[in-house]
Formats: structure tokens, C-alpha cells, sequence
């Protein structure tokens, strides 16, 4: 809630700010024609050009990147959901009595994961889960190599890379969670949506009445688009959500019996 807010906030002050910007380059765009009608707009065609065309560029780049790393976080669940599964039927292959220890530390290490997103967005409650979930794979891998001493070699050679792909895996996501484009590119893009908004308001002054279709239109698609791109950069936090992918791994932990 703390993310939506503190988003909703944002992109209330960008929206005021772009509304600012094109009331500023209109009032702008104003006095040039009241002192020089011929050439007001003369040779800035490039310029606007320019800026709109980069402004364009940054938000198609951007999002297309959010968008892509959005997928790939919801790919990852599935991911790891597979590892989790192929290495708890590979216990099989295991002796009858490392079994139960093994599968129980199993359901508590399942357990740790998901409980490690469903603390989001309390960082520090998600680390200490996080910790717990390591401290766990320490344990299943002291266990199943123990276990792979006392049965014979062929089929506990297949337990061991699966239990350390499952273990990969939780890096892996991890950094990808991690992930994202460096600050000054939201904030680049900000500049760049006011510095836009200038230059559209400028533009406009050649018609004496305002048109607030226009207006609102502009400041509206402007600051939802920037908001839709942060959005799908933290998907465990705002609107935009990858935990309907985290199903798979509830309905894998409910078959843990």
C-alpha cells in the first residue's frame, strides 16, 4: 500500500506539473506572437521535433524493458516451481528412512518461499524469510548427501543436480526482483514529459482559446504511461501484479503430503 500510495503521489505532482508546463509554454507561446506574429513558431519545427521524437524513444525503450522483465519474473515462478517439484520426486531414489526428514524439510522450505513475496513490501520481513529459506537448502543438501552415502550411486546422482537447480534458482530470482533500470531514467523521463509539455503548450498559443480536451488528454496519457512503466518494474508492489503466478507453487506445496 506504502508503493501505491507514495506512486499515486507521484504521478498526481507529474500530471499538476505537466498541466503547469503547457500553461507556462501557452502563456510563452502568447507574448512571442503579441511581439512577432510572423515569426513566433519560425524554426523551432526541429527542436520540438527533436525532443518529442527522444521523449518517444525513452518511454518505447523503457517500457518495452519493464515489460520484458515482467515476463521473465512470472516465467521464473514456473521455474522454480518445476525445480521444487523434480527434486522432491527425486527423493524416491533416496533410502526409505531419509525420506519423511527429507520431505518435511521440503514443506518448510516451500513454505519459507512463498512466505518470502507475501511479505512484500516489508523488506525486512522478506529478508528474514529469505534467510530462513537459505538456512533450509543448507539443511535439505547435509541431509540428501547424507542420504546419497547410504544408497547406491547410480540413482542419487540424478537428486543431487536437481536439489541444486532448486537452489539456483532462488538466486536467480532474487536478482532478478532486483533488477531494474537506473534511477535517473525515471527521472530523465520526467524532465523530458515537462520539458514536452513546454513545448506543447507553446505550440497551442496559435489558437487564442484553450481546448481542454487537448489539455487534459496530454497531461492524462503522459502521466498514466510513465506510471504503467514503474508499475510493471516492481510487480510485487503496485497495481500491475505477477502473484496470481505464485498459484503454481501453492498448488505445489497443497500435493506436499
Amino acid at each position: 500500500m506504502r508503493f501505491a500510495f507514495v506512486a499515486l503521489a507521484l504521478v498526481t505532482a507529474l500530471f499538476a506539473g505537466i498541466l503547469l508546463c503547457l500553461e507556462v509554454g501557452r502563456r510563452a507561446g502568447l507574448r512571442r506572437i503579441a511581439k512577432d506574429s510572423k515569426e513566433a513558431g519560425a524554426g523551432f519545427g526541429a527542436v520540438d521535433g527533436a525532443i518529442f521524437g527522444l521523449m518517444g524513444l525513452l518511454v518505447a525503450f523503457t517500457f518495452s524493458g519493464a515489460a520484458s522483465r515482467f515476463d521473465t519474473r512470472r516465467q521464473l515462478v514456473v521455474q522454480e516451481a518445476n525445480a521444487i517439484g523434480t527434486a522432491y520426486l527425486r527423493l524416491d531414489m533416496l533410502p526409505a528412512s531419509a525420506q519423511p526428514a527429507l520431505r518435511e524439510s521440503f514443506r518448510r522450505y516451500l513454505d519459507a518461499r512463498l512466505a518470502v513475496y507475501r511479505k512484500l513490501p516489508d523488506l525486512q520481513a522478506a529478508r528474514a524469510e529469505l534467510d530462513r529459506a537459505t538456512a533450509l537448502q543448507g539443511e535439505i543438501w547435509a541431509q540428501a548427501v547424507t542420504a546419497c552415502r547410504e544408497a547406491p550411486q547410480p540413482p542419487t546422482m540424478l537428486v543431487l543436480p536437481a536439489l541444486n537447480e532448486m537452489i539456483d534458482i532462488t538466486t536467480t530470482r532474487t536478482m532478478a526482483a532486483q533488477m531494474h533500470p537506473p534511477a535517473i531514467i525515471f527521472v530523465l523521463m520526467a524532465v523530458l514529459a515537462l520539458a514536452s509539455s513546454l513545448l506543447a503548450g507553446y505550440g497551442m498559443a496559435g489558437s487564442r482559446a484553450r481546448s481542454w480536451v487537448h489539455v487534459l488528454g496530454f497531461a492524462t496519457i503522459m502521466a498514466v504511461t510513465l506510471y504503467v512503466i514503474a508499475d510493471l518494474e516492481f510487480p510485487r508492489l503496485g497495481v500491475i501484479r505477477v502473484d496470481s503466478f505464485d498459484r503454481v507453487l501453492v498448488d505445489l506445496r497443497n500435493s506436499m503430503k
